[in-house]
């Protein structure tokens, strides 16, 4: 998809213009170690529906498929990387259509690559633990305000997924109005979390495991 404008109305209204794709790759290209890097972390605060991000992840991705050609990776270590790659991976965006636009791409592009590579060894929990991700990473709200874009009124909130020993993610929260403020530190997660969970299988990440309605 290379897209810059949906409407002159979304323009005026919202000043909706997407980056064409030369101009993504041309920006990445500035920082082309860090993409090729699967801990390494992007946050994007006005997403639109991805272009910056998918391109990352597809980058991402192709140096997961390097190290399985390469043999390097089993199918199992190919997932976890993989879904590390997905979990690093952040963008804000105010418009709905658009949120819901970039976590589907997103997907898409997973599922694709994953099917592609391993075919009817592709395991639902793979995929269902990277719609989750992105449920919580791709969020709609106003990097502005640091709020969420419904009638709740609650503040952002990022996650910080860290990969230990035998498979385990540790979740910790943050507000993204700490994490952004005046006395934020060189790591996007240098400030105290306001919220810490058990750690859970990279493969289990679910709203259940989190206690989460769904």
């Amino acid at each position: 998809m290379d897209h810059q404008i949906k409407s002159k109305e979304r323009v005026a209204a919202h000043g909706e213009v997407f980056t064409s794709q030369r101009e993504v790759n041309a920006m990445l290209d500035l920082v082309k170690q860090e993409t090729e890097r699967l801990d390494s972390r992007f946050l994007e605060p006005a997403c639109g529906d991805g272009n910056f991000l998918v391109e990352i992840l597809r980058r991402k991705l192709e140096v997961c498929r390097g190290r399985i050609k390469a043999k390097q990776y089993t199918q199992l270590q190919w997932e976890q990387a993989a879904i590390q790659a997905v979990s690093t991976i952040y963008g804000i965006e105010l418009l709905h259509d658009n949120a819901f636009a970039c976590r589907e791409r997103l997907l898409n592009l997973f599922k694709e690559e994953y099917i592609q590579l391993f075919k009817n060894k592709c395991k639902e929990e793979c995929i269902e633990s990277i719609r989750y991700l992105l449920s919580k990473n791709i969020i709609h709200g106003d990097a502005l305000t640091y709020k969420l874009a419904d009638d709740s009124n609650r503040w952002i909130h990022i996650c910080e997924w860290g990969f230990i020993g035998k498979g385990m993610v540790n979740r910790r929260d943050y507000e993204f109005s700490y994490l952004v403020g005046e006395n934020e530190g060189n790591d996007l997660f240098s400030d105290l979390p306001c919220k810490t969970y058990k750690p859970v299988h990279f493969l289990k990440l679910t709203p259940q495991a989190y206690g989460e309605q769904i």
